[in-house]
């Protein structure tokens, strides 16, 4: 494939057309044409160091907990499932990435809250559970006009051609089948990204997690938000253990939207609603 040069600037028999003013709207645009973008989370080395230390702690204690051999007959290993409800300040403050909700903002109509949260780990040299093609809402094939749930996944760890960066198939959060082999073959590409950035993705677009070839492993925390119709994977509000939340990290965890144990409940949640 060649890149086009002296591209055309002017154009005609055009009325309507995107409006891009910031890095922002460029991403935003980027994901709903393409379905992904790549934007920077803003977080100095500093902070990026303290988040892979407190990666690599709440790994050490998750499979303490569950107990590896457990994880490894369930292909569970190299997952750590719902992070920000270990206890620990960063993953939450890591869904709540004020970059990331901004976008959001733009891709998602009305309310969303976070579906799930895991850390992802690509072993090297090695087959992952990740590394097959999916979509993040799978075994649905339908497509909508707006997106129903993006994945921000966040790199730990460089992403490279090497340690097995994610493929992506371009546009194909538009197409209801999954494409033919040989379209597959020729048309994925692989996503290259530097530490602190997330790579987001309409959650509709298929995506694989590529082979490592290196001696070291490649992390990242994928966090993915949805429409409330979505159940999370696991109930965030239930698990979580800090009494003192904003109400920005309530109605973005979900705590609005939990399941109703009762009429009454319900109609308890309905003071003060319109709809």
């Amino acid at each position: 494939m060649t890149t086009a040069k002296n591209i055309p600037s002017a154009s005609y028999g055009i009325v309507r057309r995107e409006i891009s003013e910031s890095v922002f709207d460029e991403a935003a645009e980027s994901v709903r044409n393409l379905g992904y973008a790549i934007i920077d989370s803003g977080y100095t080395p500093s902070e990026l160091k303290i988040i892979s230390d407190e990666f690599n702690r709440t790994r050490e204690h998750y499979i303490n907990v569950h107990g590896e051999s457990k994880l490894r007959e369930l292909n569970e290993v190299y997952t750590i499932r719902s992070p920000l409800t270990h206890g620990g300040e960063i993953f939450l403050a890591l869904a709540l990435n004020k970059n990331l909700l901004c976008i959001l903002k733009k891709l998602i109509l009305g309310q969303f809250i976070l579906n799930q949260q895991n850390g992802i780990i690509n072993p090297p040299r090695e087959t992952y559970n990740q590394g097959a093609w999916h979509r993040d809402l799978p075994y649905q094939h339908f497509v909508s006009t707006k997106p129903l749930a993006i994945n921000a996944l966040f790199c730990i760890d460089d992403f490279t051609i090497e340690n097995g960066a994610t493929f992506v198939l371009p546009a194909s959060h538009k197409a209801e089948e999954f494409p033919s082999a040989n379209y597959v073959q020729r048309n994925a590409i692989q996503v290259e990204a530097k530490t602190g950035s997330f790579i987001l993705l309409d959650c509709m677009l298929f995506h694989a997690g590529g082979f490592n070839k290196t001696s070291s492993e490649r992390r990242a925390v994928n966090n993915v938000y949805s429409i409330p119709y979505f159940k999370q994977q696991i109930n965030i509000p239930m698990n979580m253990t800090r009494s003192k939340l904003s109400n920005e990290a309530k109605e973005l965890l979900g705590f609005n939207y939990t399941e109703s144990a009762s009429i009454s409940d319900y109609l308890s949640k309905r003071k003060g609603k319109s709809y």
